[in-house]
């Protein structure tokens, strides 16, 4: 019974805690993992960096998360200028925000009434972390990565987003030097909210174009 109440939970991507299943990852490191080791410690011994200073750039990394974006899209709501800034040139758009994008080509895909946008990396998992942080596993899978631009429409009915036929679904895919983040049409009833508000009802999946914001 132990072995077949572990082989339930794993197969359920559970484990017996009640947390998901995730394998260990004490495998050993892989060439880039050492590389960026050396790298690293090589740079603290030369003087060119501090481990405070790469502990807070690591801090900042992961504070990330899709609030950024969700603010970024409340702001394109409320104020036509931006969101017009915003579809010319995302990156200093969202720069105006206090959100840096670095090197980056940010490029914001706006949905309307006759066309959805989805966003996808077929190569490996390109996403826009400053604005949206750590992308969701599913985003990685390869299964997502070729579906999504082979049948995209068959891809949002598994998120539980069935589009109208007459609505245009365009999927952008993104590379290494070029993000895209989407930015989904406001909901009806939210006239008189305020940008805090809006953003409240913005979600990640919104801005990949697996989903829609929430409804107030």
């Amino acid at each position: 019974m132990p072995h077949d109440h572990h082989d339930h939970f794993h197969h359920a991507g559970m484990s017996p805690s009640g947390h998901p299943y995730r394998a260990d990852n004490d495998t050993p490191l892989s060439y880039w993992q050492r590389m960026e080791i050396a790298v690293r410690e090589l740079m603290v011994e030369k003087g060119h960096l501090t481990p405070a200073e790469i502990a807070a750039q690591i801090e900042a990394m992961d504070a990330r998360s899709p609030a950024n974006g969700a603010a970024v899209v409340a702001r394109a709501w409320t104020d036509p200028a931006f969101r017009a800034r915003l579809l010319k040139n995302a990156s200093e758009a969202s720069r105006e925000m206090g959100f840096d994008i670095g090197p980056l080509n940010l490029i914001a895909v706006e949905n309307t009434a006759d066309t959805h946008n989805l966003i996808v990396c077929t190569l490996c998992s390109c996403y826009p972390r400053n604005l949206l942080g750590l992308p969701p596993d599913w985003y990685k899978t390869r299964a997502y990565r070729s579906r999504a631009v082979r049948e995209p429409r068959a891809v949002l009915r598994e998120f539980g987003l069935d589009l109208p036929d007459h609505v245009t679904v365009r999927v952008h895919d993104s590379t290494a030097d070029m993000r895209y983040i989407v930015l989904p049409a406001r909901p009806d009833g939210t006239d008189g909210m305020d940008e805090a508000q809006l953003a409240a009802l913005v979600t990640r999946d919104s801005m990949i174009g697996t989903g829609l914001p929430h409804r107030p």
